[in-house]
């Protein structure tokens, strides 16, 4: 199952092992109470009260004659321990104790003698207790009333030394909550006992609400207040001091005055009816920006399947999980819900979704999960394992999509889980048709990587290649409705409300789209190369700074990968990729520094540098995967034979490495096209080559080219591509190849750069009547004029040596070029 629960308490394992040996221990020592089968008739009775913020559980059972036994097991020791026993035969309402377990609040109600409990009709009794139990020895009654209950001591962040004041919310099914504040003193030595008992100071926290939610893990108590006719959202802070804070209040633009009552997470709610399933289940989402809601409607399935009242929802940090048992489980993104395509979506009656529990679940502090039928706390992860092979399995782009993004969330090994995620890739290259596999893998785990480590990433990094996702998804229905941003007033921000507060003036403003993307280095590295092919070039301590941020790029990446490279990779300079990289950098830079606020700016340049370096590493590994998996030496390619079967796949690969980094523009490692080219050249015929070369598909290096020309020898098929090849280059490289090649097509097309250099500002002079007779033997009158006017220019500047290659190029040379370029056209 994509959801994996790790138990970590069961009653019948962790308490009733326990139970067991104590009762016998009591029937050997001679107590009374019956035996050690005692227990047995009166298992049904054992059931979870409820579990503090410090992972303890509180339980409660019966014995043959209804006495209330309340026990506590320590999350952290293993080990359990008796808090209190009521001799009387009660139902318990709701359990609290306090951190220091010295303290026992209870709200019990009567049972009937049928053993069910009182339906609280006229005239009976709610007793709500406060017992000192270290060690046993004052009851206190809190309230005495006709109506339910509910009560939680609060678990503040504070240090190990024990609290003076203890502080108690009761929650009245008369829609109001109270705190009591109730302060220990320490007697002779060890007894903890309540200071003035008889008058405990209290203050009314809220009242005329309809529905409540404790957060148990950050202690915060939102609520639902009636205000004529008028539904505000209001949440509360309770700190380590005696103080509690109103943090916001939002108009909700629903009624609920006829709703009734509801509670969430105060302890065990099987004392609250469930409602009845609608005929279509629906779940609507608010994102976190766009200021849409979204309606997901599942289908439910066929009708005839076992199922359970309850739908559930499961908090699992990025993702939502929703599922109703024999019908759907969905993973909704709730990091990044505006791309429906990033959540999972599960529906039918399957062994997939059926492997979870038929009964509801209730989602605690962190990753805990409470089944409070079976009496189990679970922590609820994402089973990284059975993603991956759902990966393999799946024939949906949206939900190879959802997955790929659900793996990488989860953490862990993160190279473990890029290693298994480029092995299905590289089988799967060509199975998606919505979206670029590679294009979104390097993009996500780039994104993923980086995120949980710094506030506010999130929004200012890309996670997606896709913008937009039109495709249907089987089983779903999504409706989009544009809605009013509520009113919201923030009374504090730090921590969750400063990311809370973020978030709503993100909306409020209207922000523009804050992800990276490399619009300003397309425009850049463009006109960098320009400029370096007029000649011309800005301040050079601005080019050096950029290519001293691709040195630090290549020195990060390479501190992290300590194992020697399979592809030949980073071996040459490759001036053009790392002019890219390093204005990566610099731009990703300047973004961070712009929106994220009191970060340093030393390590705001790290993560610049890091997610750069991220970008290269994947392709890397990919790379080597696919080095790896086609068994090819650590070496480049020769040209002598022909091409293999693993070489035209590694070919086919990079192929698609470049497809999916050049519409992104993103960097490549050094010495990448230099050895795509030089694959290319071994795998394809040399009309696809040069058709591949044209597009733009393979960019000629001079590393790559240079090899061309010295291992290749002039055989009539490798004349033609030599000089299909030479006449593609720059100039710039043109004239440094040309001189490595032997041969008479090389010195022509070193002649003709030669004249077109000198014959650039050449001004005709009156016509000679004499023309000196050329020192060869051939008599060739065009020839030996034009020959005659460059011997002339270039006696009347001698200058023009001067520049760069000149390599003895001269009148002489270029007559000799040409005649024997001649020659070998007429095939003498």
């Amino acid at each position: 199952m994509a959801l994996r629960l790790v138990s970590d308490f069961d009653l019948r394992k962790d308490v009733l092992p326990w139970l067991r040996a104590q009762r016998v221990a009591s029937a050997a020592a001679g107590a009374r109470g019956g035996g050690p089968g005692v227990l047995e008739n009166n298992y049904e009775s054992l059931r979870i009260l409820n579990v503090e913020r410090n992972g303890n559980v509180i339980y409660t059972y019966k014995d043959n004659k209804g006495n209330v036994f309340f026990g506590l097991y320590d999350c952290q020791t293993r080990q359990n321990e008796h808090l209190y026993t009521f001799e009387k035969d009660l139902h318990v309402v709701s359990c609290s104790v306090n951190s220091d377990r010295t303290l026992l609040a209870a709200s019990l109600v009567h049972s009937t003698k049928e053993g069910r409990k009182n339906e609280l009709q006229p005239g009976s009794k709610c007793l709500t207790l406060l017992v000192e139990i270290h060690p046993v020895n004052n009851v206190k009654v809190l309230k005495a009333v006709d109506s339910y209950i509910w009560v939680q001591f609060l678990y503040p962040h504070v240090e190990s030394h024990p609290l003076p004041e203890n502080h108690l919310l009761l929650v009245s099914e008369e829609k109001y909550i109270e705190k009591f504040h109730i302060q220990v003193i320490q007697e002779d030595g060890s007894r903890v006992v309540i200071k003035d008992s008889g008058h405990l100071p209290r203050e009314r926290v809220a009242e005329d609400f309809v529905w409540a939610q404790w957060d148990m893990s950050e202690q915060r108590l939102y609520y639902i207040d009636l205000k004529k006719s008028r539904s505000i959202l209001k949440c509360l802070q309770f700190s380590a001091d005696e103080k509690f804070n109103l943090m916001f209040e939002a108009p909700l633009d629903i009624t609920l005055s006829d709703s009734g009552f509801k509670l969430v997470n105060f302890g065990c709610d099987d004392l609250q009816d469930q409602e009845n399933l609608s005929k279509h289940l629906t779940l609507c989402v608010f994102t976190n920006h766009t200021g849409h809601g979204k309606t997901f409607t599942a289908a439910l399935g066929s009708v005839d399947s076992h199922v359970t009242k309850g739908l559930t929802f499961l908090n699992l940090d990025y993702y939502l999980a929703v599922y109703l048992p024999g019908h759907f489980f969905h993973l909704l993104n709730i990091q990044h819900p505006d791309l429906i395509c990033h959540s999972l979506f599960l529906t039918g009656n399957s062994e997939v979704v059926d492997m979870l529990p038929h009964s509801p679940l209730q989602s605690l502090s962190g990753s805990l999960v409470l089944d409070w039928c079976s009496g189990k706390l679970y922590r609820a992860l994402l089973n990284q394992s059975y993603l991956l092979q759902f990966l393999w399995n799946t024939q949906l782009d949206c939900e190879k999509m959802a997955v790929l993004h659900c793996v990488l969330s989860c953490g862990g090994d993160r190279r473990f889980l890029e290693a298994k995620i480029i092995q299905w890739i590289s089988e799967n290259i060509s199975a998606c048709h919505s979206f670029d596999l590679i294009q979104e893998f390097i993009i996500a785990s780039s994104y993923w990587s980086m995120c949980p480590e710094t506030s506010n990433m999130d929004k200012l990094l890309p996670y997606s290649s896709v913008l937009t996702w039109n495709t249907e998804i089987p089983g779903i229905t999504l409706v989009t409705e544009e809605i009013a941003l509520p009113f919201m007033k923030v009374h504090s921000f730090k921590g969750y409300w400063e990311k809370l507060n973020s978030n709503l003036e993100y909306v409020k403003y209207s922000k523009p789209h804050l992800h990276y993307n490399n619009s300003m280095v397309r425009r850049e590295w463009h006109s960098l190369i320009s400029e370096e092919k007029t000649g011309r070039r800005r301040s050079m301590v601005y080019v050096k700074n950029i290519l001293d941020n691709a040195t630090k790029v290549i020195s990060n990446l390479e501190a992290r990968n300590l194992e020697p490279r399979l592809t030949p990779l980073f071996q040459e300079a490759d001036n053009h990729q790392r002019l890219l990289m390093g204005l990566m950098v610099s731009e990703l830079k300047d973004h961070l520094l712009r929106h994220l606020q009191g970060v340093e700016k030393k390590k705001i340049e790290q993560m610049a540098l890091d997610y750069v370096s991220k970008l290269l590493d994947l392709v890397c590994q990919i790379m080597e995967t696919s080095w790896r998996k086609h068994s090819l030496h650590p070496c480049v390619p020769h040209f002598s034979g022909r091409a293999s079967a693993a070489e035209f796949k590694v070919f086919h690969i990079m192929t698609r490495i470049l497809e999916a980094t050049k519409s992104l523009f993103l960097p490549l490692p050094p010495g990448f096209h230099t050895l795509h080219t030089i694959l290319g050249v071994h795998c394809l015929p040399l009309h696809n080559l040069l058709h591949y070369i044209d597009s733009g598909v393979l960019l000629l290096t001079e590393t790559a080219v240079t090899r061309l020309m010295k291992d290749l020898d002039n055989t009539e098929k490798n004349e033609k591509l030599k000089f299909s090849i030479i006449v593609r280059l720059p100039p710039l490289i043109g004239q440094k190849i040309c001189r490595l090649w032997d041969h008479p097509m090389s010195s022509n097309i070193i002649s003709r750069n030669h004249v077109k250099r000198l014959l650039q500002n050449y001004k005709k002079k009156p016509p000679s009547s004499v023309i000196h007779k050329s020192s060869f033997s051939v008599e060739f009158l065009p020839l030996n004029y034009f020959v005659e006017i460059l011997t002339d220019i270039e006696s009347s500047n001698q200058a023009l040596y001067a520049f760069e290659g000149h390599d003895n190029v001269d009148a002489k040379f270029v007559e000799e070029a040409a005649l024997k370029h001649t020659m070998m056209l007429l095939g003498l």
